[in-house]
């Protein structure tokens, strides 16, 4: 019998390292938590779990050396899982506590929501709670998944793609704003599969399909 794919969890500091390795333990990967650049080059998927603020997380990735590890495992084509803030740094910047730039591998920044919606009622941020994602386009993870799901939120900021055909689930609030990006080698949500329940164990196990496939 083949071993389980192994995926290295980024640990760059987050808070939620260990909900969202059990999350992927449960789903029947092999979990490394590591902050070591060499170890996340050589694992089958890369996992970027999120808490906390787009600034920091970056400058823990820069200084430990993460960044170029995780740049350089999305170019060998290893199956990049962002959650959250693993979403916002794939972006060329994020505003929070001033603008920061942020890995670049999809054109675009991260912007804090509007402190109205589009009919010009306040809007509650941060966005806290469950809502309903939109799947959209074609992508291994969405052969696996219903078109529409409910997960679980927390969050102030959003994507803001310059490029919409990379958007693979839209979500409304506030009107409607990237939920989920991806390409051949990256798929990376806003909200927290580990907090999802039955919907996150789902994009979780279609995580571990596609990293199978990939090896």
């Amino acid at each position: 019998m083949s071993r389980a794919a192994t995926v290295a969890l980024v640990d760059y500091g987050a808070g939620n390292i260990r909900s969202v390795a059990k999350a992927l333990e449960r789903s029947g990967l092999r979990v490394d938590v590591t902050n070591s650049p060499a170890a996340v080059r050589a694992a089958d998927g890369v996992v970027l779990p999120g808490a906390g603020a787009f600034a920091d997380a970056m400058a823990n990735l820069r200084s430990s050396g993460l960044e170029e590890a995780v740049k350089q495992a999305v170019e060998a084509g290893r199956p990049y899982l962002g959650l959250c803030v693993g979403i916002q740094v794939l972006f060329d910047e994020g505003e929070e506590h001033g603008i920061t730039p942020g890995l670049g591998l999809f054109g675009g920044r991260v912007e804090r929501f509007p402190e109205k919606d589009a009919e010009g009622a306040r809007l509650r941020v941060p966005q806290i709670g469950w809502n309903e994602v939109r799947f959209q386009g074609e992508h291994p993870m969405l052969e696996q998944l219903p078109a529409r799901d409910h997960y679980y939120f927390v969050h102030s900021y959003r994507p803001v793609p310059t490029d919409s055909s990379v958007v693979a689930g839209v979500c409304d609030y506030g009107g409607n704003f990237a939920a989920a990006v991806a390409n051949p080698s990256v798929f990376a949500v806003q909200f927290h599969p580990e907090k999802s329940q039955h919907a996150g164990k789902r994009l979780l196990d279609a995580y571990r399909s596609w990293v199978e496939t990939r090896r």
